[in-house]
């Protein structure tokens, strides 16, 4: 499977999200307003938006924001093929995205067409990162102008899109496919759920991206499953700073 498939032409990346703010009361009274109509049209049997805005907002690109963005691509040593990853992670979630889309575009001169890769990438990360992009005031690079695109001219490998083999009802989380198919994740004292409570209770940025590095690595092993190639030992995978 996925025979034609490049691995050296793939930028594999993963993003995790908070609140934009710590709790609900910190929002502006017409953001408080416009998070009440949100929330009750995805949670319309729940009385608690408060406890909704802690638990739901940060999937929101207009309610959350970019905490850290992990992205790691193969390349060959001689005959080893190796795996490198690298975080972005700031308080500022500008300095953030603008750090990250500079490396996309220096990444893009070094591999034309590049395609990204990811878990839920299309409907999730991809988009979340050009809706913040646009709300930093920030410039999208050509990677991300997706506008008036057909699907087929889009360029993303979706992990989520390939399980489902044409099932598209079908959702299954990144965890989940990796247990099926036997791929060995590290062992991590957070899950996606918790990364609100660390960010706002610690700040722990680095522990953000250790997790966060964690599912770009897995979807990497993922991918050479499907393809059938020998998985990556962890002396083939580098993380710099």
């Amino acid at each position: 499977m996925l025979n034609t498939l490049s691995l050296e032409n793939l930028l594999f990346l993963d993003i995790e999200t908070v609140p934009a703010v710590k709790d609900l009361g910190t929002l502006s009274d017409h953001m408080q307003r416009l998070w009440f109509e949100k929330f009750a049209k995805i949670e319309p049997d729940s009385k608690d938006p408060s406890f909704g805005y802690s638990n739901k907002a940060g999937i929101y690109a207009e309610f959350g924001k970019i905490v850290c963005i992990s992205a790691g691509y193969f390349y060959s040593a001689g005959e080893q093929k190796k795996f490198r990853i690298k975080s972005f992670f700031e308080e500022d979630e500008a300095d953030l995205l603008k750090s990250f889309l500079d490396s996309t575009v220096q990444f893009a001169k070094k591999i034309p067409g590049f395609t990204f890769c990811g878990h839920n990438i299309k409907e999730f990360d991809i988009p979340y990162i050009c809706r913040r992009t646009m709300i930093n005031g920030l410039d999208l690079p050509e990677p991300f102008q997706l506008y008036g695109k057909k699907p087929w001219e889009v360029s993303m490998v979706d992990t989520l899109h390939l399980w489902r083999f044409g099932d598209h009802k079908n959702y299954t989380s990144l965890d989940l496919m990796a247990t099926v198919l036997n791929i060995p994740t590290p062992k991590d004292d957070i899950n996606g759920s918790k990364v609100a409570e660390v960010y706002w209770g610690e700040h722990d940025l680095p522990r953000i991206a250790a997790y966060c590095q964690k599912d770009v690595l897995t979807v990497a092993r993922l991918l050479l499953r499907f393809k059938q190639i020998p998985l990556l030992t962890e002396e083939n995978v580098e993380i710099v700073s």
